[in-house]
């Protein structure tokens, strides 16, 4: 018992100082549970050793998984991405695995089943990684983001058939068809038979639950819904992830789906954490240093593999070679389901022990790889797109000549929205101004008297130069990244070191770092939305306008020194 708790104690100890340390790094946070499992599994310093109720626990870890992708299928947003999920994410994996499958088949004398499941679980690659990058970089909705995501949510739906095809490519060949055949016929049955019983009663079952009132029976309902139908598919000899997943799908089409989500996050979080921790846990560092030459190719073969296919693809479907570059940079690495199934194929012998090692490690360096090959990937096709020097030149030479007869002008960086209504009011203040945004779409809006609209990356000192910085008012950055807009703000700095500068921020996280780096103002999008919603919230309660807003106003007085005096001046008109 004692030795129990001692290890339990050490296990949780090393994930707080992992993850803080990750979090410290911004890396993702699978990183550092699967470090844990290396450095105290049985081939570190074998202090948890072979523990099967922490394996036992942490396969609930994937059944969650499963459950939160469930909640996120959607057959409205699967239907409207269908050409993107179906035709780019089906070629990406059936081209890497089959891929995979005959290196390892040929190159490695290896039979064609553990080919086959090699190959599938290397053409998975890492929801939680590339969304987490793409979410903090704001390109979840360019082009290579939203391919990206299209094909990450075709392999999450892979994973269904492939937990369905490893036990059956488990038998002997000659029970082969008979053991998928057997396979494929359960899950129809019991889709049928759970998507029938459930569409009809799990909106009653949480209509009777909410009813309630009780957040503990909520949770807690939710809880043995995901066991009780994990178990349901596990008792028809299915995998317990199999139904998870369909309690997720069935609870996406209810109004209950993203209270549900929220309640369940912290389980499946620390769940999935225990999973990575018995996936580090098996890789055997003695081995892999033995055979290290061998693993260097295999990542390579991977990453490089991996990368092309989805380059190739990216291109045949007339992307520009910087998007289908940055594409296949967020695509090349292994990912978690990859995990699961390369552990699936292992314990059910379908590949050998040295085989599932040199994979296993391969795929975990390549995730633990990935941060770095996506931000440089960025910088590179960032570089492509200013183009090359001609191109660069005459985009310049637009610029200095849109900037030309401006003086004491604003320079408005970013044209969306925000932009575009600041330009309104530079335009009634009969404030010139030069805009400077990169995104075609933007550079269709209309201009209004006195401004003008040229392509070009504020980011870039050439670029601020020649739009005139040495003459300008102000520069305004109208967009939410918080990353250029830091770098923004240290060119302006570096040539004018007076100049006010006004900076958007999506919240109040990047405020201290863009004030450090010498922005005169920044205005929090939420701040600024929470006192309207609070002040008109006080009005429709009854409270007089005027205190409303005078509410409003001592908050700005403390957080925004440009206007302290203007908010006191206003303040003391009232009395």
């Amino acid at each position: 018992m004692h030795g129990n708790l001692s290890a339990l104690l050490l296990l949780l100890t090393a994930a707080v100082v992992a993850l803080v340390l990750m979090r410290q790094f911004k890396g993702p946070t699978m990183l550092a549970w699967l470090a844990v499992g290396l450095l105290l599994g049985p081939h570190g310093l074998a202090i948890l050793g072979e523990n099967r109720e922490v394996g036992a626990i942490a396969e609930f870890g994937v059944v969650f998984l499963m459950f939160t992708i469930g909640l996120e299928f959607s057959l409205p947003r699967l239907k409207a991405m269908r050409g993107l999920v179906f035709g780019f994410g089906g070629a990406q994996l059936a081209l890497t695995a089959g891929t995979a499958a005959l290196i390892a088949i040929h190159g490695y004398g290896q039979d064609w089943r553990a080919g086959l499941a090699v190959g599938l679980a290397v053409g998975m690659s890492s929801t939680a990684i590339v969304a987490k990058l793409l979410s903090e970089r704001f390109e979840l909705h360019s082009r290579s983001g939203r391919q990206t995501m299209g094909v990450l949510l075709f392999q999450d739906l892979a994973v269904v058939p492939c937990l369905i095809l490893f036990p059956a490519l488990a038998q002997s060949a000659g029970e082969l068809p008979r053991s998928l055949t057997i396979a494929l016929v359960e899950v129809g049955v019991v889709l049928a038979v759970m998507i029938w019983t459930g569409q009809r009663l799990i909106r009653r079952f949480y209509d009777a639950i909410a009813r309630q009132r009780s957040e503990e029976l909520f949770v807690l309902a939710t809880l043995w819904l995901v066991i009780a139908l994990a178990w349901a598919t596990n008792l028809a000899g299915l995998s317990l992830a199999l139904g998870a997943f369909i309690g997720g799908m069935l609870i996406s089409e209810t109004i209950y789906r993203h209270q549900v989500e929220a309640d369940i996050r912290p389980f499946r979080d620390i769940l999935l954490g225990l999973f990575f921790v018995t996936v580090g846990m098996m890789l055997d560092l003695r081995f892999v240093l033995e055979n290290i030459h061998r693993l260097l190719l295999v990542v390579l073969l991977l990453i490089g593999g991996k990368g092309l296919v989805v380059l190739l693809i990216a291109r045949l479907t007339k992307n520009t070679l910087d998007v289908a570059l940055r594409t296949a940079a967020q695509l090349a690495q292994a990912g978690e389901f990859g995990l699961v199934l390369i552990g699936l194929a292992h314990d059910l012998k379908l590949i050998g022990t040295e085989v599932f090692q040199v994979t296993l490690a391969a795929m975990l360096i390549s995730m633990f790889v990935a941060p770095l090959l996506i931000n440089r990937a960025v910088r590179f096709t960032g570089r492509m797109v200013h183009g090359d020097w001609a191109h660069q030149a005459k985009a310049i030479h637009d610029i200095a000549v849109a900037g030309f007869t401006l003086d004491q002008h604003v320079i408005l960086c970013g044209y969306g929205r925000t932009g575009s209504r600041i330009a309104e009011f530079l335009a009634a203040e009969q404030i010139s101004f030069l805009a400077l945004d990169i995104d075609p779409q933007q550079l269709k809006r209309p201009v209004p008297p006195g401004g003008k609209l040229v392509f070009g990356s504020a980011d870039r000192t050439e670029v601020l130069q020649a739009a005139g910085l040495s003459r300008a008012r102000a520069v305004v950055i109208a967009y939410p990244d918080p990353h250029s807009a830091e770098l923004v703000v240290r060119k302006v700095r570096e040539s004018r070191p007076e100049i006010p500068i006004i900076v958007r921020a999506a919240d109040e996280s990047s405020v201290a770092k863009l004030k450090d780096a010498g922005a005169t103002e920044v205005i929090p999008e939420v701040l600024e939305g929470s006192l309207m919603i609070a002040a008109e919230t006080l009005v429709q309660l009854g409270v007089p306008v005027e205190r409303a807003i005078g509410q409003v106003r001592e908050i700005r007085t403390h957080r925004y020194a440009s206007m302290r005096r203007y908010y006191h001046e206003s303040a003391g008109d009232r009395t």
